[in-house]
């Protein structure tokens, strides 16, 4: 766990057993280690698990992600379920002017099925509408994620689109689901 918070949001309590804080060089190994017993399922949906070679590249990583959430220019937390690290959820990218923001995840498949990402991910967008700056959220998944899918939709995310060939990955382009929700501080 950090020792102190190095900016406002890099701690976000979920509830007694889920914390969310944004990523540390005292979380590389950990993540390092999730990444590669993780990597087969991960590569089916993400490009980026095939360039994770070594710890150090995970290390480089780890320091560019936080410096653009300090920046607020994306956001990365762990997901930690008992101070142990279970997942990412990130927002990918932040348009302060359209107060939107892309959300990203991933979760140890052991630890999937349980109702971490969900509750990690409302206590997230939550944080972010009380705070002002995000009014808007958008879950982009492959159409034949149904895991991510479900996510998004058991979430209050409402389909919005899909865009044809949107995403390459191993080999060939796929349709692409476009999820949007709006949470104002009304809908608290």
């Amino acid at each position: 766990m950090l020792q102190e918070p190095t900016c406002p949001d890099a701690v976000i309590k979920v509830d007694e057993q889920l914390t969310l804080e944004m990523i540390d060089e005292c979380f590389v190994h950990d993540l390092h280690q999730l990444i590669v017993k993780n990597r087969d399922s991960l590569q089916r949906y993400l490009d980026w698990p095939q360039y994770v070679t070594s710890i150090e590249t995970t290390r480089k990583t780890a320091q560019s992600n936080r410096l653009l959430h300090q920046r607020g220019y994306a956001k990365m937390f762990l997901i930690l379920r008992d101070d142990v690290l279970v997942g990412v959820l990130s927002l990918n990218a932040i348009e302060p002017t359209n107060k939107a923001a892309y959300i990203g995840y991933w979760l140890d498949e052991a630890a999937q099925g349980q109702g971490i990402l969900s509750r990690a991910m409302q206590a997230m967008m939550r944080f972010y509408v009380q705070r002002g700056d995000i009014r808007r959220f958008v879950i982009k998944c492959r159409v034949d994620n149904e895991a991510s899918n479900r996510v998004a939709e058991r979430n209050g995310f409402t389909l919005e689109g899909c865009q044809r060939e949107a995403e390459f990955l191993n080999g060939r382009f796929d349709d692409q689901n476009i999820w949007g929700k709006i949470v104002t501080l009304n809908d608290e």
